[in-house]
């Protein structure tokens, strides 16, 4: 069956780094993007990444800080979280598609992730 398993998250310290993983199982996907949600929040786009890894978005939140990556041999995605500030703290999922394009639409994405929690303390 097809599963999309984050890890990596935790707690750190603002200006501290996190790398986040999640491994695909079961299909090859095109396109790949994280997204996040705060508590009392809406769940916002956070980046992603086509097949070729040269077609990235990003968040203007995040922009210079995070970076989304991907190695098509283990069909996983990276997100390398640099300079975090308490208002990063939420719940990462990624999500996943078998389209070409690299959008912001989660409902564009045909498979979520559980999500893992990352907390970061002022």
């Amino acid at each position: 069956q097809v599963q999309l398993v984050e890890s990596g998250g935790g707690l750190v310290q603002a200006g501290g780094s996190l790398r986040l993983s999640c491994a695909a199982s079961g299909r090859t996907f095109y396109a790949m993007g994280w997204f996040r949600q705060a508590p009392g929040k809406e769940r916002a786009f956070i980046a992603a990444i086509g097949w070729s890894g040269n077609n990235r978005r990003y968040a203007d939140s995040v922009k210079g800080r995070f970076t989304i990556s991907r190695d098509n041999v283990k069909n996983t995605v990276y997100l390398q979280m640099n300079s975090l500030k308490p208002e990063d703290s939420a719940v990462y999922t990624c999500a996943a598609n078998q389209d070409t394009i690299a959008t912001t639409i989660p409902n564009e994405y045909d498979y979520w992730g559980q999500g893992t929690q990352v907390t970061v303390s002022s």
